[in-house]
């Protein structure tokens, strides 16, 4: 009900969010952690804002996430939290047995100012860290950037501690994703080994947050990317950035800090976006498109052509993170439809905008960091209603109240199932995600046609 408060009338705000189209840096921080094998995500700060971000995944993937705290009290809070992530270190090696630590800060640890690199060195010198075993940090303050700038700014991380120049190059190709389904990892990794490239993925969720039920627990799946791998891409050929907020930095450090060559494209969701990425590998590996790819491709080409009368003109409103809205704007051009917003919480910058008007025209309206909140894209939809928004489960109570067709994509996605276990990205990804657009519109179709126009065949 609050919603219909909700004015039409948009007024420029420079301080208020209402309602943020994001969450914090530490969720992603973790997410990444996760995708490397053997990693234990730790959250230096309360006990408190390590449960909201395990909760936030699990509730995400259906799945238990792992994840451990300095449990901050009233005295860490104040004096600092050294002695409390350096008791965690020794309990958490002694109990849980990981090869690595992935420390991400919290708003707590990063107002009092807790030097973790000091603190890590001091752990090594007073032998808290076993032989072989390895702790990294990331700053991830909750109170500046989302959980795609904490996703970056771990991912970073483990190019710092890990990636190696032994000064002997290999044919690899480093591939690094942006913040996606643990799906997508796996069909960025199907269209690889269709091709036969050597890669080495980092971070890998697939087979960590979407494994099966098989009865035994696993502490740590079997999925990741590992440490060993990690190292190797200092040696590889080549780096792709798989979505430019996602994966800038750490491709950058790998360039300056290995002299890795490097190429950032955008997320391979849609036809051309996967078109390239397939070239990208075709070429760089020196690999041949197979069979396989250009018959998946020809599907979702087919489907596209067969289907154009019920998505051309259609209008679509999107919110989510910068990487996976570029694809999901192609891929909606590619179908015939009009673009009307296009907004995320994640700040971008001029790059994004400048690619969001090339795929969508001018007239899109684009807002991006703080104040691109869900207030503010409800006030968009009150002023010029879509067709369908695509969104995550936040925009249900929007959709709720103005009867507008919702199709969840991005994160988080808490009332549906599929997202990790069904891609978005590649020629496969995209002819699910054209499925999902063709069955929420043909059933508002079917929903409000009069009784003597329903159709059997569409």
């Amino acid at each position: 009900m609050l919603l219909r408060h909700t004015p039409e009338t948009i007024a420029e705000r420079s301080a208020l969010t209402i309602n943020p189209a994001k969450t914090c840096q530490p969720v992603g921080a973790m997410y990444a952690a996760l995708g490397v094998h053997k990693c234990l995500p730790h959250s230096h700060g309360s006990q408190g804002c390590c449960a909201y971000h395990r909760s936030a995944l699990t509730r995400h993937y259906k799945e238990p996430v792992m994840a451990t705290t300095s449990s901050f009290t009233e005295g860490a809070s104040v004096f600092g939290g050294q002695a409390n992530i350096l008791e965690a270190f020794t309990n958490i090696f002694t109990l849980y047995e990981p090869d690595i630590i992935a420390v991400h800060t919290t708003c707590l640890s990063e107002t009092i100012g807790d030097d973790l690199p000091q603190i890590i060195n001091k752990a090594i010198s007073e032998n808290k860290v076993p032989p072989g075993k390895t702790v990294i940090a990331a700053s991830t303050p909750s109170f500046k950037g989302s959980h795609v700038t904490g996703y970056a700014n771990m991912v970073t991380a483990l190019v710092k501690y890990f990636a190696k120049n032994t000064g002997k190059k290999t044919e690899a190709i480093n591939l690094i994703p942006s913040f996606i389904e643990p799906s997508d990892m796996a069909e960025i990794k199907h269209i690889a080994d269709s091709m036969g490239v050597k890669y080495i993925i980092f971070p890998d969720t697939s087979d960590v947050v979407n494994g099966p039920m098989d009865g035994k627990f696993r502490m740590y799946p079997k999925g990741g990317a590992t440490k060993e791998e990690i190292e190797a891409s200092g040696d590889s050929r080549l780096t792709i950035g798989l979505g430019r907020t996602g994966t800038l930095d750490a491709v950058k450090l790998l360039d300056t800090q290995c002299k890795v060559k490097s190429e950032i494209i955008d997320l391979p969701i849609g036809v051309a976006a996967t078109d390239a990425f397939v070239d990208m590998l075709r070429v760089e590996g020196n690999a041949s498109v197979t069979e396989n790819l250009l018959l998946e491709r020809g599907q979702l080409v087919d489907v596209l052509c067969d289907m154009n009368q019920y998505t051309y003109g259609k209008k679509v409103s999107l919110t989510g993170d910068p990487d996976i809205l570029v694809g999901l704007v192609r891929l909606c051009r590619e179908a015939g439809m009009e673009v009307l917003h296009v907004v995320s919480g994640t700040k971008a910058g001029p790059k994004f905008d400048r690619k969001i008007r090339e795929l969508a025209g001018d007239k899109v309206v684009i807002k991006t960091g703080a104040q691109a909140d869900m207030f503010y894209f409800h006030q968009l939809l009150k002023n010029e209603r879509p067709d369908i928004i695509l969104g995550n489960t936040y925009c249900k109570y929007i959709a709720r109240d103005m009867d507008i067709p919702l199709i969840r994509t991005g994160f988080p996605i808490y009332d549906r199932v599929g997202h990790s276990y069904f891609p978005l990205t590649g020629y496969r990804g995209g002819l699910r995600l054209l499925e999902k657009i063709l069955d929420t519109l043909m059933d508002r179709i079917d929903r409000d046609a009069p009784e003597e126009k329903v159709e059997l065949v569409m």
